[in-house]
């Protein structure tokens, strides 16, 4: 302990006597360490954290399996499918997307965030209760009551922390509700809400609709692989009672519920995690380079310790002292860079992230990321030091001894070690530069592409139509007509319209059948993309009508069906003929409340990307708002809020005010939500791209930095220990631009291998990132050409100022160094 306290006072000595060298050295290792802490700090908070439910790990989220790809989502009759499973599951529970949200209704109107949920939820969740109590069995039924359960914000924000609020109504959409319970504040749910509803499906339901998500706990001794093998059964018995709904290949499984939240963003973390840890391996080569410098220069001290009997062991054990000091300041640097950089990163650009809350508020520091940036230092000390430490440790006493103290160093030649290092540094930067070039193409490319819609100047709104005069189409199409001629009348409304499902955003799914067509053993002639929208809407984005007409005032219920397809479905479904007049019948054997007769084609639209703008249009049908099926309307009653739309001639927020208190007037009092630009919604269909491209494009900066100081940092020092052999050169006729050009080519030796080992490298990592790319191949030629170019540009720039600086030496003076 003694030796260990009196390596780290001489180590303070040494730092503070060599402000500059600890400085950079410190610099450089904050910025690694700092960029691996807060990319860390985001991993474990996505992927590492336990779910806040009780027993969490065995909790799991029910998917629909197809060649296609999984899906987590459920209707009501494989749900209670799947709460027979009892011998594998317990607390089988339901609950939706969040929603249209509900509109809590009275002296101030306010949209508030909702679910529906089955009644084993709370159990399943481990919610607190705090006043009252949840749904019972009965409660959960059809005309069971309308009974709600509130959240401990909401019953705080809302009705003051009212002890007495319990056996209470409230009014959800002018109409009574009766709370029963609230929950603790410590319950956060997924997604976030501040109300719960039942439900309440009527038993042995016989509705294929897919709107909302099953999860349950596995029963204790249960593993994965055994309740799939249940649910391959399950599936076979769900297919024999309804043969017409599931394919002979899709089927149902589970998988751990923290997987479905995370989705995929897994990949693009851990691609992330690497490229922070290149970063941080380019700074530990800088440090290295700069202990390496330091050891040389104190060549006469260690062999002095050596001389007066200290051992190889113990030369080393103080070297490396030094160095895990360093690191551990670094460490502590960065831990506080790293946390105060992310959540500024996040806060600015959230990357639609789950887990990390709202602007990265979930993302903190715990044991796991304190652990980590200890870990990560000592591991850091301990690598950059011990190459130096060894060399150092072995001096050749009898020659250090009698060089003078300027002199103690070792030409370019002898300087492999440092030249290695920057080798290594140069190839990992041009791993990160080019794995950021790509992303910065794949924003380009997204930016380039063609929505087909037109997002200028649109203003959207959500509005949620709950009660019971919105359970039939009539009601929601005599909603939509006085909302549209009142925004239509507003200065500074172009247009307005109304929908279900906003571009890039997704939408429904249906099967359809082209009537007159032989199905053969197929249930449809295929699926598409459902969704409906009222008058307006194609001029509101300004789609062009390629063929036949757009809606009109006159498509509303009794009257003849109609539907607008896109160009896609006609190019897929009718690649040789007109399908204008064509009939087609939509839903068919998806359940009762999509049942309805053929509908005619009289439009085609051009594509647009329903679905994101890195996904190429599907087919897709579109039917007038005002014909929807009743069954249908009452469905997204609970499932989605209608979307209004309003093309403006002014800034779509400065028309914002106006056009919510028309809605609020033609609805009876009603609020909207989520009040947004077209041209928002745009920016954050790509925020995860964004975010990618943001954070990769900073580290190969970083990284790009790094190798040119460790560069210039190596051709300096060489230049110095040189500065004889240069004099004598030129005192034997050697020009100024030969030694200028021969200090060039040294260093540019050792970058131009560095560039060809880096893109060795990056064409055989590339393909980790393939998944993030779009528009732009892995292997992009321009980037694997542009990358290296501008690299080895920087190269030079940093070979040049000690080169510039040899060839300007005094041969005279040159000649005087010792």
């Amino acid at each position: 302990m003694g030796n260990f306290l009196n390596d780290l006072k001489h180590s303070l000595r040494i730092f503070v006597k060599s402000p500059g060298f600890t400085i950079a050295a410190v610099a450089a290792l904050a910025l690694g360490i700092g960029a691996n802490t807060a990319i860390f700090s985001v991993v474990n908070t996505v992927l590492l954290k336990p779910l806040d439910y009780p027993d969490s790990e065995r909790i799991v989220e029910f998917l629909l399996t197809s060649p296609q790809g999984n899906n987590a989502i459920a209707s009501p009759t494989k749900f209670q499918n799947w709460q027979s499973q009892t011998s594998v599951f317990q607390d089988v529970a339901a609950y939706d997307f969040g929603g249209p949200g509900f509109n809590l209704t009275g002296d101030k109107p306010e949209q508030v965030h909702g679910i529906h949920v089955t009644e084993g939820y709370f159990r399943l969740f481990g919610a607190p209760v705090m006043l009252g109590r949840t749904f019972t069995p009965q409660e959960d039924l059809p005309n069971g009551g309308k009974n709600v359960v509130l959240s401990y914000g909401l019953w705080q924000r809302k009705f003051g922390g009212n002890p007495q609020i319990v056996g209470s109504s409230i009014s959800l959409g002018g109409e009574p509700y009766t709370v029963l319970g609230v929950l603790g504040k410590s319950f956060q749910s997924d997604p976030i809400a501040d109300i719960w509803l039942p439900f309440q499906f009527p038993p042995n339901s016989d509705e294929q609709g897919h709107y909302f998500r099953a999860a349950a706990r596995l029963k204790p001794g249960i593993t994965l692989a055994q309740a799939n093998a249940q649910l391959k059964v399950a599936a076979d018995q769900f297919r024999r009672r309804f043969p017409t709904v599931m394919d002979p290949k899709d089927g149902f499984a589970v998988e751990p519920l923290r997987d479905t939240i995370v989705g995929d963003v897994r990949a693009s973390l851990f691609v992330l995690l690497g490229a922070v840890g290149f970063v941080l391996l380019i700074a530990c080569a800088n440090v290295a380079n700069l202990l390496l410098v330091r050891a040389t220069g104190r060549k006469r001290e260690f062999a002095i310790r050596a001389a007066m009997g200290a051992g190889r062991s113990r030369i080393v054990l103080q070297l490396l002292t030094e160095s895990v000091l360093l690191s551990l300041t670094g460490g502590i640097l960065g831990l506080i860079l790293g946390y105060v950089g992310v959540r500024a990163l996040l806060a600015i650009s959230p990357g639609d992230i789950p887990r990390i809350g709202e602007n990265g508020a979930g993302v903190g520091l715990d044991w796991r990321v304190l652990a980590f940036t200890l870990g990560v230092s000592l591991l850091t000390g301990i690598l950059f030091g011990i190459f130096p430490a060894l060399g150092a440790s072995r001096p050749d006493l009898n020659t250090t001894l009698k060089e003078s103290s300027n002199r103690s160093g070792t030409g370019f030649r002898q300087s492999k070690v440092r030249s290695l290092l920057v080798i290594g540094e140069v190839s990992l930067a041009l791993v990160l530069l080019i794995g950021a070039a790509l992303l910065i193409r794949t924003y380009i490319a997204l930016r380039d592409v063609n929505p087909g819609f037109n997002s200028d100047h649109v203003l959207t709104l959500q509005m949620s139509l709950t009660g019971d005069r919105f359970q039939k189409t009539a009601g929601v199409a005599q909603l939509v007509r006085d909302g549209r001629e009142r925004l239509n009348a507003i200065p500074g409304v172009e247009v307005s319209a109304s929908t279900c499902c906003l571009p890039l955003e997704g939408g429904f799914g249906l099967p359809f059948i082209v009537v007159g067509r032989p199905l053969g053993k197929e249930q449809a002639t295929g699926g598409a993309g459902w969704m409906n929208a009222s008058p307006g809407y194609f001029d509101v984005f300004k789609i062009p009508i390629l063929r036949g007409r757009d809606f009109a005032d006159s498509d509303i219920a009794g009257a003849p069906g109609v539907v607008i397809i896109n160009q896609s479905m006609a190019k897929k479904f009718w690649p040789k003929e007109d399908p204008i007049g064509q009939q087609i019948i939509i839903g068919k054997g998806v359940g009762p409340e999509f049942d309805e007769p053929a509908r005619q084609i009289v439009g085609i639209v051009a594509d647009i990307r329903d679905g994101g703008l890195n996904r190429d249009p599907r087919p897709l049908m579109i039917i007038p708002q005002a014909q929807v099926p009743d069954g249908v309307t009452a469905l997204n009653a609970r499932i989605g809020p209608v979307v209004w739309l309003a093309r403006t001639r002014v800034d779509p927020h400065q028309a914002a005010a106006a056009i919510t208190e028309q809605l609020r007037q033609a609805s009876g009092g009603f609020p909207v939500a989520r009040v947004r630009s077209m041209d928002e919604v745009v920016v954050h269909s790509t925020a995860r791209q964004d975010f990618n491209m943001l954070l990769l494009t900073i580290f190969g900066a970083s990284a790009l930095l790094l190798a040119a100081i460790g560069i210039y940092g190596l051709m300096a020092y060489s230049v110095q220990q040189r500065t004889q052999e240069m004099g004598i050169r030129m005192a034997l006729g050697a020009d100024r631009g030969r030694i200028r050009n021969l200090v060039v080519w040294q260093g540019m030796r050792l970058a131009l291998v560095g560039v060809i080992l880096g893109v060795g490298a990056a064409f055989a990592l590339t393909h980790l990132i393939a998944s993030l790319l779009f528009g732009v191949k892995a292997w992009d030629p321009l980037v694997f050409v542009t990358v290296p170019v501008v690299l080895a540009v920087v190269a030079l720039v940093a070979v040049w100022m000690p080169a510039h600086r040899a060839s300007r030496l005094d041969p005279m003076q040159a000649l005087r160094i010792e």
